[in-house]
């Protein structure tokens, strides 16, 4: 069968998600297509040649993007089959559907698309552990149109691959625990080497590790990066650990930075307990304290993510933030976005689970694919998109230049402020994380 892979946003990597059901699909002898819609265009020659059209859906930005792409598609091939795959594909399935879609996937993927395009009634449940294949990456374009990693020197192609998914902790905030409940799979080591292998054979001198955590099995984490090292001794990767798992696993730090490691993303979201507690993150305030020093005293460096506007984040909150991330010497560290992103309620959140997120909530946008709500002071509404504005419009700002913007902008002053000249850290240039 004819079949056409659609990815239309995927953090500026070359997708995971396209390259992995192509090798099962292809595999089986259907003639595969990959259009990757943040750095190419989609021909109507190439939708009306598909028998069987499947978008794969990781993230909101990709799924808002795709539901206006549907009735394109719907329109140029009127009698393709339509699939939608990936995390965001079961909480949005109901919208989905009304625009035509009549297959929903979520979880392990691979084996259930091969299924649908087959034809075949689903074989086993889709959290059935997989004996996954090397990805197969033909068609995709080249790694130089996707994000590079900066503060090295010249910048560096990154590739880009999966040691595990999904995530045995239960995060209220986060979209991979509506479809994994907890539960994670890993991608077999000799596979992941395969698909490293084939991206530094394409120009790769870094890797980043998509792992919602890679630490969720550090007995599959160590030696995978050892055997990767041994192999590559000049490549160097990134990873997300949670601060929980930095502290849990403090011992196996500067083994992570003797392996390649250049720097640890890790969603520590608040300054605040309480709003901490209510997102169920699992870790403080003093945590992530602690967690700066161990990753430091390792020789990496921690780049940390926050839901920076919350309905509980006051204006001096966010001052507060700032002043941290300054005082704890991270400025350069800190995407500019970060201070920008604003809390999102998808369907399914488990943040629908609390009395006081069911009060504050005013209905569900079904253009916006969240639940809406409004902070208490309007002020900070404003101050969050005005911080967006200012990010969107400055793109090659520096680090430090927009995060003296954004203090400014929130309205701090400059005696509480004082940033020195700060080294360069190793960062990818791909500035969006939503």
């Amino acid at each position: 069968m004819r079949v056409l892979l659609i990815s239309t946003y995927e953090l500026g990597r070359q997708p995971f998600g396209l390259a992995s059901p192509a090798a099962w699909l292809r595999r089986r002898g259907h003639q595969v297509a990959m259009v990757d819609l943040s750095c190419e265009t989609l021909s109507r020659a190439q939708v009306a040649h598909a028998e069987a059209i499947a978008l794969y859906l990781p993230m909101h930005t990709a799924t808002r993007t795709s539901l206006k792409l549907i009735p394109n598609l719907r329109e140029i091939n009127p009698t393709a089959r339509l699939c939608a795959y990936g995390l965001y594909a079961s909480m949005n399935a109901a919208h989905l559907k009304k625009l035509g879609v009549e297959t929903i996937i979520a979880g392990e993927f691979e084996q259930r698309l091969v299924d649908w395009v087959e034809d075949n009634p689903p074989a086993g449940e889709a959290m059935d552990r997989l004996l996954f294949i090397t990805p197969d990456r033909a068609g995709l374009p080249p790694l130089n149109r996707y994000a590079k990693l900066l503060g090295m020197g010249e910048p560096r192609r990154v590739g880009y691959t999966e040691a595990s998914r999904g995530c045995k902790h239960l995060c209220r905030h986060c979209p991979v625990v509506p479809v994994y409940q907890g539960t994670f799979r890993v991608v077999q080591r000799e596979v992941v080497l395969a698909d490293i292998r084939q991206q530094v054979a394409a120009g790769a001198r870094h890797i980043t590790f998509g792992d919602p955590d890679f630490f969720n099995g550090i007995g599959h984490a160590l030696p995978l990066v050892r055997a990767l090292h041994r192999e590559f001794p000049a490549l160097t990767y990134d990873v997300t650990i949670k601060v929980e798992h930095l502290l849990q696993h403090r011992g196996a730090l500067p083994e992570l930075k003797a392996t390649g490691c250049l720097f640890i993303v890790s969603a520590v979201e608040s300054l605040d307990d309480a709003v901490l507690a209510r997102l169920a993150k699992g870790h403080t305030r003093q945590d992530f304290f602690e967690a700066v020093d161990l990753v430091r005293a390792a020789g990496l460096q921690l780049a940390p993510t926050f839901v920076t506007f919350t309905p509980w984040t006051s204006r001096q909150d966010f001052l507060h933030l700032m002043g941290t991330i300054d005082q704890l010497d991270l400025v350069e560290a800190v995407a500019p976005i970060q201070l920008a992103i604003r809390l999102l309620i998808p369907s399914g959140s488990l943040l629908l689970e609390l009395d006081e997120v069911k009060r504050l909530v005013d209905g569900y946008d079904a253009e916006k694919l969240a639940w809406t709500w409004q902070h208490p002071d309007p002020s900070m509404d404003r101050l969050c998109a005005d911080i967006q504005k200012l990010v969107r419009h400055k793109p090659k700002a520096s680090r430090a230049e927009l995060f003296e913007d954004i203090w400014r902008l929130a309205g701090g002053s400059r005696p509480d402020f004082v940033t020195p000249d700060r080294a360069t850290v190793p960062y990818l240039n791909e500035p969006w994380y939503c």
